[in-house]
């Protein structure tokens, strides 16, 4: 009897990373139509730090002739004077970030995930009515960083429950909570029930910020670990929802398995399937699918040649290119 892989679908890439990305490949496909800016010895764009969160998907982007840099800083002049795009990516930036651009005449095209927008708008729109905002996210991660960057002195970043101590309010303070669109509702519920607890006047946004995309490829997952035996996530280290999809898989196995990430199917060491009969995969919402094709045909060398999926839900989210390209 042969051995199986288990596949998650939905799996990899979101509406928002699919968005970011064909942002910086239109731009490209558009360059390579007139040569003028590679003859200028200038790159066609410039992208501000990873794009997505995916190590594979950036090589590919520099390959074709986008320039990452981690701050504008490193743009020249020559760049702005010449009209050179330049991309935000899909985790937002902070208005000093937009501040900065606009100062030095950049080409903007903001290819911010909408959902990521729309906290960046609730936020502004709780400090304009008054409200002390905690925002439970990943401190350092590029989305919290723009998010808390719309008003650091009202925007209260913690991490776990632990750090709920750290915070005070009376209860005459208008309170509201707020999270990082890449978390998920199991991530997320311990901190809330020690909010509520602490505070119990504090309110939550009319409709939850946690993205369709993290909660479905999580459901699924789930559901992929009580069939498997071992379960294998494609995403990088840096992918706040890739590493999450392993741990949510590690909570799925228990004790009879073992959860791994790797980037792509190079990282695979065949010591984790020895004795295993069935083997889940899935993979972040910034992995483009080949390299989930390329997992499942390493695996099929070790003899999981059997392959089964397992459906939650069918996606048919998407996301229109950023105004900028559409003009």
């Amino acid at each position: 009897m042969s051995k199986t892989v288990v596949l998650a679908d939905p799996r990899g890439f979101c509406a928002g990373v699919d968005r970011a990305i064909l942002t910086v490949q239109t731009i490209l496909h558009a360059a390579a139509q007139t040569q003028e800016d590679r003859l200028a010895g200038l790159p066609p764009v410039y992208v501000r730090r990873q794009i997505v969160h995916n190590r594979h998907v950036v090589e590919d982007l520099a390959s074709q002739g986008a320039v990452f840099v981690q701050e504008l800083s490193e743009i020249p002049d020559e760049a702005a004077a010449a009209g050179i795009p330049v991309v935000f990516s899909a985790h937002g930036v902070s208005p000093v970030v937009k501040a900065e651009a606009k100062r030095r005449g950049l080409n903007i095209i903001d290819a911010t995930c909408p959902l990521v927008g729309k906290v960046h708008r609730e936020v502004l729109r709780f400090v304009r009515e008054g409200y002390e905002i905690v925002y439970i996210g990943h401190n350092g991660h590029d989305e919290a960083v723009g998010v808390v960057g719309e008003s650091p002195e009202h925007v209260h970043l913690i991490e776990h429950a632990d750090d709920v101590q750290s915070l005070d309010f009376t209860p005459d303070t208008k309170l509201v909570l707020l999270s990082q669109t890449t978390l998920s509702v199991d991530e997320t519920a311990g901190t809330i029930a020690a909010l509520k607890a602490r505070f119990p006047w504090i309110e939550e946004p009319p409709s939850s910020d946690i993205c369709y995309a993290t909660s479905n490829r999580q459901a699924a997952v789930k559901l992929v670990a009580e069939q498997s035996d071992c379960v294998v996530i494609v995403g990088s280290a840096n992918s706040s929802n890739s590493v999450r999809l392993m741990e949510v898989a590690q909570e799925g196995l228990g004790e009879r398995g073992k959860a791994y990430r790797v980037d792509d199917a190079t990282e695979l060491d065949p010591t984790w399937f020895e004795g295993v009969e069935a083997v889940g995969v899935s993979s972040g919402a910034s992995v483009p699918e080949e390299l989930v094709a390329g997992v499942i045909e390493s695996l099929r060398s070790q003899g999981f040649t059997a392959v089964t999926s397992v459906e939650t839900i069918k996606e048919t989210m998407h996301f229109v290119l950023p105004a900028e390209l559409r003009r």
